[in-house]
């Protein structure tokens, strides 16, 4: 690894031939990488995102989030307003302001694949409690924790609303939650991972035992790429920012990658280089640098 400039675990620069590249993507994560721990964006971050725009530079938001949590970042899309959400199940146009969110992209878990997934991870993890998040409808069975913003539309066992006769069966489901109180947060991946196999992709965002479960193949990482390619652009030059597990083949597909400093280790290991913390701005600390070394 190349250290520019003072030598802090903040400021570890990729050294790859990707990092001769101008830039033409940014994509980052939202929760614990571009957002401050109280969900809010820094003026600094405003400022940065909007001087990357200006300088020809696409910012995607690639989040574990659904669209309609967007409203925090609705203001500061500029120009494009576009998100990658749920792990890379929606693409989502944010122009429209809150509560008009139109999907561009859907990349649906099929209900079989999900009703087989549920009855595996039952099995190999006894006492897990599930939600049903779709396009348009939030569904969650009884047991499952208060852990999101809003009151479930329905509550049921998941293989009910799962089935072809369910609240809102006829939208597209983007991914179940799964949740365990007992298990460490990433062995219950590890096991989830082995019990599901190719099913369905399993990934987490949360520093509890919540796991995210979207179609097979689909991920940040998958659904950026269909993204870029659509707009002529290579993996060499789209700069990446994350913190979790969820963030690591977006990380590793990349040309250059950053690791916040609060990052999971796996993150840490993925990223080809490291920035400060979400809480201390890291993400507008490698977009301003990156820029001035444009003009230099």
């Amino acid at each position: 690894m190349r250290e520019n400039g003072p030598v802090t675990s903040a400021t570890r620069e990729p050294e790859t031939p990707a990092a001769a590249l101008p830039p033409r993507l940014i994509a980052t994560d939202l929760d614990g990488t571009l957002l401050r721990d109280d969900k809010s964006v820094s003026p600094r971050t405003v400022a940065a995102l909007a001087a990357a725009e200006e300088a020809g530079i696409e910012v995607f938001f690639v989040t574990g989030r659904p669209a309609r949590w967007m409203d925090v970042v609705s203001e500061h899309v500029h120009g494009h307003g576009l998100a990658i959400c749920g792990n890379g199940a929606a693409v989502v146009d944010l122009h429209g302001g809150p509560g008009a969110h139109r999907f561009v992209k859907v990349r649906e878990l099929a209900r079989q694949n999900a009703l087989e997934a549920v009855g595996l991870l039952r099995d190999a993890a006894p006492g897990t409690m599930y939600a049903v998040e779709q396009t348009y409808g939030f569904y969650q069975e009884p047991d499952y924790p208060k852990l999101h913003m809003e009151t479930p539309d329905s509550l049921a066992p998941a293989e009910d609303l799962l089935a072809p006769d369910a609240p809102g069966a006829g939208e597209p489901v983007l991914k179940i939650l799964a949740y365990h109180s007992d298990i460490d947060p990433d062995a219950f991946l590890t096991l989830a991972r082995l019990a599901i196999g190719d099913r369905a992709n399993v990934t987490r965002s949360s520093p509890s035992a919540l796991l995210e479960i979207s179609g097979p193949g689909v991920s940040k990482a998958s659904t950026l790429a269909l993204c870029c390619a659509e707009r002529g652009i290579s993996h060499e030059q789209v700069v990446a920012f994350g913190d979790m597990p969820n963030d690591v083949e977006m990380l590793t597909w990349a040309g250059r990658s950053y690791a916040m400093g609060n990052a999971h280790p796996d993150v840490l290991a993925a990223a080809s280089g490291r920035t400060v913390a979400n809480n201390e701005d890291g993400v507008a600390v490698v977009i301003e640098r990156m820029l001035a070394e444009q003009q230099a």
